[in-house]
């Protein structure tokens, strides 16, 4: 039987989720403070906590669920670990997230999804324990990324965290940076890489036919629509949903899609009957959301339901460690790149980013006379071409270029303007001193 451990300051949440939790089989141990946690964690078996993020009267900024988290996992790193936290903790729970916390729920909570939760976790620690006697062959390592950088080492540990908690993703980058593949990543290390993978690219549907395609329609409902159909919502059941290029969703569509995220219920076009569904939405775009909720384009509501965690890709030209690896990769272990071609390709700036690479090299295969690439091989724009420089010289150079206009300025970079603005921030630019 697995052992329960709450930790919450309120004995009525304490009594309350006992009682739920022993009705339905699991034995329950009760803690009001991080000290009675840390001694029921050090001297019993616990399978999984579930504890609150403030254990002192009129407190709410989550410190102390936060210190009680690192302790618990000081003592059990493999020990599975459910946050209960209101609105205003919602920031730090994400933050524990990606610091390992298995997942979160949000009060008042749901009965019904706590269940689920405790169901598929209260067992992890024997999992994670037999996961550990396994030979490497039989995980699931990231094998589809080749890359060397520090950034696509931290993007591939933190998206290594989110996987295995049941929170929606919102992945962002250039076109071309890879958010499909990071996407399905965090899918095959998810709980529910068994499960349905479901892709919609948001941008090549006709606006009128995007409620269809998301949530299915009844014959009739609209012409040319001659028999039922279900939609990817439906077809995704149990798995995963990726909305690529999620700002080109129509404001009627983000109504019904917010709607299927605060409830998982929505109705095909023509219907009365309700659906409901389990799905976990990962979603990616190129455009700056942020920009369009102030524009009145994408709703804000929306927008925090879809970015619970959001992972950016960075440009090719911004991880340059990573270019003459991908390279070798997509020219095969056939042909090599000459050190003069592999110094071309890394002071290229790559606008088309992981894409154009891809098809530079493609395109270099086809014209080599030799099975040691040249520089001439890839046909590359000389205009693209520029000497390696330090990140915060060249944004400094480019920003003067364009007299500071920040979408100008991030359009030669290859970057969004999202991403332009954090490394203003990071590198501390003042722009206007540039101009």
């Amino acid at each position: 039987m697995p052992q329960i451990l709450i930790v919450d300051d309120n004995p009525d949440i304490l009594e309350a989720l006992e009682l739920l939790l022993s009705l339905h089989g699991y034995a329950v141990l009760t803690a009001e403070n991080e000290k009675q946690a840390l001694l029921a964690v050090s001297h019993q078996r616990v399978d999984l906590v579930i504890q609150d993020m403030n254990f002192v009267q009129g407190i709410t900024s989550g410190k102390e669920g936060k210190s009680l988290f690192t302790a618990l996992k000081a003592l059990n790193s493999d020990l599975p670990i459910i946050l209960i936290t209101a609105w205003t903790q919602l920031e730090t729970a994400i933050s524990l997230v990606k610091s390992g916390a298995t997942d979160y729920l949000q009060k008042p909570w749901d009965d019904v999804k706590l269940l689920e939760l405790v169901e598929k976790y209260s067992l992890s620690s024997n999992i994670n324990q037999n996961k550990n006697n396994q030979s490497e062959s039989s995980q699931k390592p990231a094998d589809d990324f080749i890359y060397k950088s520090q950034e696509m080492q931290t993007l591939i540990s933190q998206a290594s965290k989110v996987a295995g908690a049941n929170v929606n993703v919102l992945i962002t980058g250039a076109n071309g940076a890879g958010k499909e593949k990071l996407a399905d990543y965090i899918h095959q290390q998810s709980p529910r890489y068994n499960s349905a993978f479901i892709k919609v690219n948001m941008g090549a549907l006709p606006h009128d036919l995007m409620e269809a395609e998301l949530f299915g329609a009844e014959k009739g409902a609209f012409t040319g629509a001659n028999q039922a159909r279900i939609g990817r919502f439906e077809a995704a059941d149990g798995g995963t949903l990726f909305l690529d290029e999620i700002a080109n969703l129509t404001l009627a569509g983000q109504m019904k899609l917010l709607r299927v995220l605060q409830t998982g219920e929505f109705e095909r076009l023509g219907a009365n009957a309700t659906l409901k569904v389990d799905v976990r939405v990962l979603s990616a775009t190129n455009a700056d959301l942020r920009l369009a909720v102030q524009q009145g384009t994408f709703r804000e509501d929306l927008y925090y339901r879809l970015n619970v965690i959001e992972l950016n890709l960075p440009d090719l030209a911004h991880r340059k460690a990573d270019i003459v690896p991908l390279a070798q990769y997509f020219i095969g272990n056939d042909c090599s790149l000459s050190d003069e071609a592999a110094q071309t390709l890394t002071d290229y700036i790559w606008p088309g980013n992981v894409r154009e690479l891809e098809n530079a090299c493609k395109r270099a295969l086809v014209f080599a006379n030799s099975n040691i690439l040249a520089p001439s091989d890839f046909q590359l724009a000389s205009s693209q071409i520029e000497p390696a420089l330090d990140e915060k010289e060249n944004i400094e150079q480019v920003l003067i270029k364009h007299n500071g206009v920040i979408k100008h300025t991030a359009l030669e970079l290859g970057l969004s303007r999202q991403a332009l603005y954090r490394r203003i921030e990071k590198y501390q630019i003042d722009v206007e001193s540039l101009c």
